[in-house]
């Protein structure tokens, strides 16, 4: 791996950390709040994935949450630690790793960049594919139905899919900027 792509991965998690700072948005009748985020994750696994890989996209997200587990409060609302992973939102974390990689192996297949591409890969990794890790482990950690947890998930759509929206149009933007050169560049 050669440092401008080390450079790049750290780029976004470092975006994820900015993100991060913004305050969550609690909500009444759910333990999982709302945040930026999922933007973020959006952004690694679209731009990543399209000029690097979907492995870089994925290897942004595990430094990311590395950087969490040995405490740094890079989290909505200051929070890290190991205590992060075992709340009812502890699926969504791990459901920005898994996200992140499939935006970033679907964009990486792309003949063309476009939003409606950017779009439906942001709306399927970004936020069914954090879905499909979160609403389960949201439903085990709360002793409620998947059901239920699903229907609980359904407030949070709007945001997300203003998300997916920001998250393309950044992306396709991104698209006709290249960020790796045929130059060769040092490897480590």
């Amino acid at each position: 791996m050669n440092l401008k792509k080390l450079m790049y991965i750290s780029i976004f998690v470092a975006v994820m950390g900015v993100l991060g700072l913004l305050p969550p948005i609690p909500l009444a009748f759910s333990p999982v709040p709302m945040t930026l985020q999922t933007l973020g994750v959006m952004l690694s696994g679209s731009i990543l994935g399209y000029h690097l890989g979907s492995k870089y996209a994925g290897m942004s997200l595990v430094v990311f949450l590395l950087l969490v587990a040995i405490g740094l409060p890079l989290l909505a609302g200051g929070r890290g630690g190991l205590g992060v992973f075992v709340v009812p939102s502890s699926g969504y974390l791990i459901g920005y790793l898994f996200g992140s990689y499939f935006i970033g192996l679907i964009v990486e297949r792309f003949k063309g960049p476009s939003f409606f591409k950017f779009f439906m890969a942001n709306f399927i990794g970004g936020v069914l594919g954090v879905y499909l890790f979160g609403i389960p482990v949201q439903a085990f950690m709360m002793e409620i139905s998947l059901f239920e947890a699903l229907v609980l998930s359904v407030v949070y759509l709007p945001g997300d899919i203003l998300k997916v929206i920001i998250a393309s149009l950044v992306a396709l933007k991104m698209s006709k900027v290249p960020l790796v050169s045929k130059e060769k560049t040092r490897s480590l």
